[in-house]
């Protein structure tokens, strides 16, 4: 397979491989290889399961290229509408904090479409970590390596205007449903959120009141049958909360509002 030509049987291949949208991503396949070897290289890879932004090495999202190394959470479609949530809240100047941010594809949007924003996020993962100081830094951000809030500078308490979480959220007994791409690439910790889902809102919001300024959000990615047993999570920890919803991307988020 080492001879084929640029784009000779590229669709049938990931077709075969059952890559249910072949066509636009053998397009970008074929736009980021540097020769035949190479995209016969990567064809090979995405059919035998390796999500298609750990092979090309990037992201789309909200309108940015975020670049994705392997062994990081790749930020998907409907987690745009929390940060379209998030940049909403965001006054000009926002201190904004982007917990368990992967990628850092949070951050690098805020700073992208906040003016003035001031940024800061963190992650456990040190892979994730390398990978958000690429998208976050060259854009003013800083970027932390430990579990949520402890490696923030103490400095940000009571002082966070935008709080934005894109917390775990699969039960533990559901890890096993996830498609190969994200259960077989992605780190666990990324995506196992404990027996009911909810073990790592659950530690965000007991420490957000002590991060937020007066009238300050946190903005948390759930699902439909989680929302109900977020809400009471996050409310039991002194939190105004509303739910926000877009169908069109099955996307659900949960608002909540520090009062002042």
């Amino acid at each position: 397979m080492s001879d084929v030509l640029p784009g000779a049987g590229v669709v049938e291949r990931l077709r075969a491989a059952g890559c249910v949208f072949a066509e636009e991503e053998a397009a970008m396949l074929l736009a980021a290889a540097h020769g035949p070897a190479e995209l016969d290289l990567m064809v090979e890879r995405r059919a035998s399961g390796l999500p298609l932004e750990h092979v090309v090495g990037w992201a789309e999202f909200a309108g940015l290229r975020i670049a994705v190394d392997p062994g990081v959470f790749v930020p998907r479609r409907r987690t745009g509408f929390l940060v379209e949530r998030a940049v909403a809240l965001a006054a000009p100047g926002a201190l904004c904090v982007d917990l368990c941010c992967g990628s850092g594809a949070a951050g690098a949007v805020l700073l992208d479409r906040v003016a003035g924003a001031e940024v800061h996020a963190s992650d456990v993962e040190p892979a994730a970590v390398a990978c958000a100081r690429r998208n976050v830094e060259p854009r003013g951000g800083r970027v932390y390596e430990g579990d949520l809030f402890a490696p923030l500078p103490p400095e940000l308490r009571g002082r966070v205007e935008v709080l934005v979480a894109n917390v775990p959220y699969v039960p533990t007994g559901d890890i096993g449903l996830l498609p190969p791409e994200a259960r077989d690439h992605e780190p666990l910790v990324t995506l196992d959120g404990g027996p009911d889902g909810l073990d790592v809102l659950r530690r965000v919001a007991a420490g957000a009141p002590g991060w937020l300024a007066p009238d300050g959000h946190l903005l948390v990615e759930t699902s439909e049958r989680q929302a109900g047993a977020a809400v009471e999570a996050v409310s039991a920890h002194g939190l105004e909360v509303r739910i926000a919803r877009c169908e069109e991307r099955y996307a659900t988020v949960l608002v909540a509002t520090r009062a002042g």
